[in-house]
């Protein structure tokens, strides 16, 4: 392994789900064990996202990011320019990109494969937007809205969960739709939720549908642990290039990788390679 592979800058972000106390201490004993030195430690977002120029003055360090997909999503959007290597860690709720390059391997056994050199940078497939990137998913329609409610129940605020909830069960069941207009997928009337995920093959559409409120209720519980594959949907296809539209000429609500943003009324979405390489171990991927 090149000397500066052996060095990384971790970062976390005792916010996310999978933090705890003493997470940071277990890290860096992880990375001692395998042999690598951890050069400089950052806390995210008290802590700014390491810049590229700065990655560059300490020697190119691996990036070793130990927070949610949503965390590594604003990180990774600092990183312009940057010819250095990402090694992402289970660090949130669900973990989906670190799924994705690593399998079901939890932090200690990922920076054990790091240290043995059991990995291979890989290029990303992501969806670009107007509003920033999607590494892993895009959530984008009326149901989006249900995003408020994990904030709220982040922070523990019950009178905030109570309203936000009620809310995203009116905008989900009575707001208007989001459909694919070019090429035109689907229901004409458009859906509350339209999913979209980058793959090596395009961008994979599924439109997520429901009978009552007791379907619009599951689907949104869902959406709070990001966990799609349950609940009515439909496979629209397999596109490089996808536009949506909204009917009544508003911004479109979506989620990032989990992060709440706002596109135009109609707007396009492009899978494209994303100019950073990322770790993978053979697990994954």
């Amino acid at each position: 392994m090149a000397a500066a592979h052996r060095r990384v800058w971790l970062v976390t972000n005792s916010r996310s789900g999978s933090n705890a106390a003493d997470s940071q201490e277990r890290l860096l004993q992880s990375f001692a064990a395998a042999g690598v030195e951890t050069v400089r430690v950052s806390s995210f977002p008290d802590d700014a996202a390491p810049a590229a120029e700065t990655l560059a003055e300490t020697g190119n360090p691996v990036l070793a990011i130990y927070t949610g997909d949503g965390s590594v999503n604003s990180m990774v959007g600092a990183l312009d320019g940057w010819e250095g290597q990402v090694l992402v860690l289970p660090g949130g709720t669900k973990n989906l990109l670190a799924q994705r390059l690593h399998g079901e391997a939890d932090a200690g056994e990922i920076i054990a494969r790091f240290g043995r050199g059991a990995m291979r940078p890989v290029p990303l497939k992501v969806i670009a937007t107007d509003a920033g990137i999607a590494l892993v998913d895009l959530l984008a329609g009326p149901g989006a809205s249900w995003q408020a409610v994990r904030e709220a129940m982040r922070e523990r605020d019950l009178a905030a969960i109570a309203g936000s909830a009620s809310e995203a069960i009116g905008v989900t069941t009575a707001g208007p739709g989001v459909r694919c207009l070019e090429p035109p997928l689907g229901a004409e009337e458009g859906y509350p939720l339209l999913k979209l995920m980058p793959t090596h093959r395009g961008i994979q559409i599924d439109a997520y549908h429901a009978e009552g409120l007791g379907d619009y209720l599951a689907q949104g519980w869902a959406l709070l642990r990001r966990e799609f594959r349950s609940g009515p949907h439909d496979r629209l296809g397999l596109v490089d290039e996808v536009s949506l539209a909204k009917a009544d000429c508003t911004p479109i609500d979506v989620l990032l990788d989990g992060e709440a943003h706002q596109v135009a009324d109609r707007s396009a979405f492009t899978l494209v390679e994303h100019p950073t390489l990322f770790l993978a171990s053979d697990h994954g991927y």
